[in-house]
């Protein structure tokens, strides 16, 4: 039986900064209604990764090709950010939380859909008019916002400030704001950053939700191995912008060059016993 194409394909990518070279021939497959996992330590270039994915950055070299299921085969390097997330569906979140603090929840996930609003609108006049094209667009915007907050919990949050909520849920509007724009690969940098025990426990559950029942596939960079090890389908690992490793959690616990990338080069005992170290607390984390 032949594999399933992949959603994503990323082929020989490199992007250098003058003589930096950030990400080094990196190839990769992420797969449809999976989670993959980016990991690596501080420096690796996995946010870099994210910024040639989504229109931030023209790579220097290589592709990304999306599968688009109604607009075939997409180019994502040749797209500007904006038409990623509009025309190929490949949505982000960010390190640092970006919401709007003073907007209500509900109106944080409302104007993630103002390109659909905006069309509806005819750039203010059928708004201005009231006119019923957009009055329907603004009642379906309404529907969708309601909707995610419904799924993630967080309907009761509605119409609070985005700002005065706790920083876990501040997290979770901002996952539920990407949603709004019918993500086929939602990319989350660092979710978990932040999270205390108990809400990592939430978001793996959440991202869990979204990949088995919604359809989404996901690609997670994270530093937690208490969601990344128990959420990701598949591992990849940088190291100095190139791919070290690449394969299950279980395969990645136990991979020599990835051990190495995070404890770096000692002698052969203080390694193994590094190692053994090492090994135990991915797995006591992994069970968290």
């Amino acid at each position: 039986m032949t594999a399933p194409a992949p959603l994503l394909s990323v082929e020989h990518l490199t992007m250098r900064f003058g003589g930096l070279l950030a990400i080094d021939d990196l190839s990769l497959d992420v797969a449809a209604r999976k989670i993959t996992g980016v990991i690596g330590p501080n420096g690796a270039g996995k946010t870099t990764f994210f910024n040639c994915l989504t229109g931030f950055y023209k790579p220097t070299i290589g592709s990304v090709r999306l599968n688009h299921p109604q607009r075939g085969v997409l180019r994502l390097e040749a797209l500007a950010s904006h038409q990623v997330a509009r025309s190929a569906q490949v949505v982000r979140t960010f390190q640092n939380i970006r919401l709007f603090p003073q907007m209500t929840v509900l109106e944080n996930l409302i104007v993630a859909q103002h390109n659909a609003l905006q069309h509806a609108s005819r750039f203010s006049l059928a708004g201005l008019l009231g006119l019923p094209a957009y009055r329907r667009a603004e009642a379906a915007a309404m529907a969708k916002a309601v909707g995610w907050l419904e799924r993630l919990k967080l309907i009761e949050k509605a119409d609070t400030p985005a700002g005065a909520l706790p920083y876990g849920m501040q997290r979770r509007i901002e996952i539920a704001r990407a949603l709004c724009v019918d993500p086929l690969l939602l990319c989350l940098d660092e979710p978990a950053a932040g999270l205390n025990p108990r809400e990592s426990a939430e978001l793996n559950e959440l991202l869990k939700h979204l990949s088995r029942d919604e359809g989404i596939a996901i690609l997670l960079i994270e530093h937690d191995m208490s969601v990344v090890m128990n959420v990701s389908d598949h591992l990849c690992v940088l190291n100095y912008g190139r791919k070290i490793a690449e394969g299950t959690p279980a395969q990645i616990q136990k991979d020599p060059n990835v051990i190495k990338a995070y404890l770096g080069e000692e002698d052969a005992d203080e390694m193994r016993a590094d190692e053994l170290r090492a090994d135990e607390a991915i797995d006591q984390e992994a069970v968290r």
